[in-house]
């Protein structure tokens, strides 16, 4: 049994996260599921189905869920996530790096992965002066 991983984004964001990481990756070693919250969506319509992604993904040691943006709909959804019984952390700022930090790190329990998900995203972003 493993964390599964939940990404809850705007749409488009979340599944070509995944496309990518799926690719370079070839197997990813968690179970992981793209949510993608329409731009025109109600939250309130949306939370049942993320609620049943959130499932689909859980192997038993609860879920990490991956956010794009910090108090948007998708974030707050997840927000509310976290709060409906499947043991949960959330972390924002979703990008590649964080993805496939996560997936490289797949032995971690579900208190030790959000800090590794921070740290791919501060330590994919490189400042090249070339």
């Amino acid at each position: 049994m493993s964390v599964g991983i939940l990404l809850v984004t705007h749409e488009g964001v979340g599944s070509a996260l995944l496309a990518v990481a799926t690719r370079l990756l070839r197997n990813l070693p968690l179970a992981c599921e793209a949510f993608e919250v329409p731009f025109d969506a109600d939250p309130e319509a949306m939370l049942p189905l993320a609620s049943a992604a959130m499932r689909r993904v859980d192997g038993g040691h609860g879920v990490l869920v991956l956010t794009d943006l910090y108090g948007a709909t998708p974030a707050n959804i997840a927000a509310k996530l976290a709060r409906i019984g499947t043991p949960a952390h959330r972390v924002s700022a979703l990008s590649l790096p964080m993805l496939l930090r996560v997936m490289n790190y797949a032995e971690l329990d579900l208190d030790d992965l959000p800090s590794v998900a921070a740290a791919g995203s501060r330590n994919g972003a490189i400042i090249d002066d070339a």
